[in-house]
Parts: C-alpha cells; sequence; structure tokens
C-alpha cells in the first residue's frame, strides 16, 4: 500500500506520521500520479502548524511530480505515461502515489528532471503570478527597483533570476553574508543582511531616496511596517507569506501619510483556479527555464520518512533555494 505523510492534529513537526493509505481509482476529473519527487514548501508549514486550519486528519504537501498512471473522465490534456508537474489544491503531495484534481496537473517537458520540478512549480508558479500580475499601479519597466524579501530561499532566487532577465533591479534581503552572495550570485542586483543592518535605510540609500514601486514580502510580521516605509508613493505592497507570523491588523488610514500606498494579499491557487490559467503560467515558467534564464537551485534533498527534519530545517531557515522530499 502506498505511504504517504499525514497529521492528526496541528503542531510541531513531531506530528509528521507516515502512514499507508489505499489510493484508488480517479473519478471524473481526476488524475492517479506516482511521485518520483515532492515540493516542500512554507505554506506546509502553515498547515501544519494551524496557522492555515484544517479538517484532520490531513494529508500534506502542495507540490509534485511523476508520471500519470489512470486518467478520469473528462480529462483530455494528460493520458497513462505523461510524465506531469503541478502546484495544486488540495493538499497531499507528500506520498509516493496518490488520486487528485487534473485541472492544475501540466504535462512536463522532457528537459525537466522531476526533483527539478518538483522544488520549482509552487515557486516558480508564485514568481510568476508575482512579477507578472502582481504590479504596482505605475507598472513596472526595466530599470525598476523592487525588494524582494527571503531572497536566499526556494522562491526568491528563481525571483531574483527572473526579475534580471525582465530588467528589474531586484534589492533583496536575507539573513546571513552567505545567503546574502547567493542572492547576488542569482540575479539581485543589490543583497541586504536584515540581521546586521536596518533594511529600510539601506533601500533609501540605494535607491537615492525614492524607495521602491513594489515590495514582494513572505515574511509577514517582522518586515511589515519597514516593507511599507521602503515604497514610492502609489507603491504596492504584495504580501504573499507569513514566514515569521501573521501581519496584526492595522488601519487602513495609515496608508495614506505614507504615500497613498495599495495593499494586496495574493495567494498562486486564485491565479490558477482553471486549466487555462494554470497552464499558460507553467507555460510561461517552462520557457524561462529551458532558456536558461532561471536555473532552480536544489539546496536540499530529503527522504520522505525524514520529512519532520525537513521542517524543522525549514522554520530554522537553515535552508537554501528549494528542498525536495524523495519517496
Amino acid at each position: 500500500m502506498p505511504r504517504a505523510i499525514q497529521i492528526t492534529a496541528h503542531g510541531g513537526p513531531e506530528e509528521l506520521q507516515m502512514v499507508d493509505l489505499p489510493v484508488g481509482e480517479p473519478g471524473a476529473g481526476e488524475i492517479r500520479i506516482r511521485h518520483q519527487a515532492c515540493g516542500l514548501n512554507f505554506i506546509d508549514v502553515y498547515q501544519r502548524s494551524g496557522l492555515y486550519p484544517s479538517a484532520m486528519p490531513l494529508a500534506l504537501g502542495m507540490e509534485g511530480a511523476g508520471v500519470v498512471e489512470a486518467v478520469g473522465a473528462g480529462v483530455t490534456h494528460l493520458q497513462p505515461g505523461d510524465r506531469a508537474a503541478y502546484a495544486s489544491n488540495p493538499p497531499g503531495s507528500y506520498c509516493e502515489q496518490r488520486v487528485m484534481p487534473a485541472k492544475n496537473v501540466v504535462k512536463l517537458p522532457d528537459g525537466i528532471g522531476f526533483d527539478t520540478a518538483a522544488a520549482m512549480m509552487l515557486k516558480g508558479l508564485t514568481v510568476q503570478y508575482l512579477l507578472k500580475r502582481t504590479r504596482p499601479v505605475m507598472g513596472l519597466e526595466a530599470g525598476d527597483y523592487v525588494l524582494f524579501h527571503a531572497a536566499a530561499g526556494g522562491v526568491g532566487l528563481i525571483a531574483c533570476q527572473w526579475a534580471k532577465a525582465l530588467g528589474l533591479r531586484l534589492i533583496g534581503t536575507a539573513g546571513s553574508a552567505a545567503k546574502c552572495a547567493l542572492a547576488l550570485e542569482h540575479g539581485a542586483t543589490h543583497a541586504i543582511d536584515y540581521s546586521r543592518s536596518d533594511f529600510v535605510s539601506q533601500v533609501k540609500a540605494i535607491t537615492g531616496g525614492q524607495g521602491v514601486k513594489v515590495v514582494y514580502d513572505s515574511v509577514g510580521k517582522d518586515t511589515w511596517e519597514g516593507s511599507l516605509n521602503c515604497l514610492q508613493p502609489f507603491g504596492l505592497m504584495a504580501s504573499f507569506g507569513n514566514a515569521s507570523g501573521p501581519v496584526p491588523p492595522f488601519a487602513p488610514g495609515l496608508l495614506g501619510p505614507k504615500g497613498s500606498l495599495y495593499v494586496t494579499r495574493q495567494t498562486l491557487f486564485t491565479h490558477i483556479a482553471t486549466r487555462q490559467a494554470a497552464q499558460q503560467m507553467a507555460d510561461d515558467l517552462f520557457a524561462v527555464v529551458l532558456g536558461g534564464a532561471v536555473k532552480i537551485r536544489i539546496g536540499q534533498r530529503y527522504a520522505l520518512a525524514d520529512v519532520a527534519q525537513a521542517h524543522r530545517d525549514l522554520e530554522a531557515r537553515k535552508t537554501t533555494g528549494s528542498s525536495v522530499l524523495i519517496p
């Protein structure tokens, strides 16, 4: 019987348990896939801890890659034997085999390996919607500055490269000199070690006091106020994560004196709600990876049985680039 990782209560990494789960035949609009690699993301931590509450028991994991074994009625874009990859709801990718909705699963080009695909689908599609679909009211043009927090993480390293390909000047933040060097190696124009200096003053110095048009922030509570202070008038604060904890309630009135700012909270699954949108975004991601503009850095590989350690490392910010679980 296929093995899978699930939890029966919210809590720490110790809640992650390997269990045997039966896998049946796909129904209408579904496929059965056998994983070759599974992705690890901070959203998995949020779901495990209860920051994003879920019914129990809960199978974790939002992205994976493998081979399609069977398709249900109405599925026409995939067939048994296809190499495939996805970022998708509902969770459940931490497993050897699963039945799942087909709409967010796409055929994987032969030039992209399974581990690379599992490391990039959720993160790469996130960067796609941020840089291409979540833009300030003034737009983004080559030469513009953007601020990207956690620039040495899996999402951040893809963003550094993709922003460079678009001609944007990305200012990245990270928690150590080594992580800053990694961001610079991957295309960041500037990198700020927030453990040693104030990123707001550094951003203002880099931009000649002007600030940036947009901040892409997955950190949350710890960077929220500073991020707002880095923006130009009419700038956009794009929140897409809570690695340091959720942002506390704030009065919208403070956005006026800071420059009539815009604030948005984005999530990938709104952007890939239809098969057509998921395919278009995936095609864009595949193009920059196959063309060499974006290289996927897998910093850590863990056996599926070692998922608790993977979560500990991710929460302790010991990881760089992407991490994958190997069933």
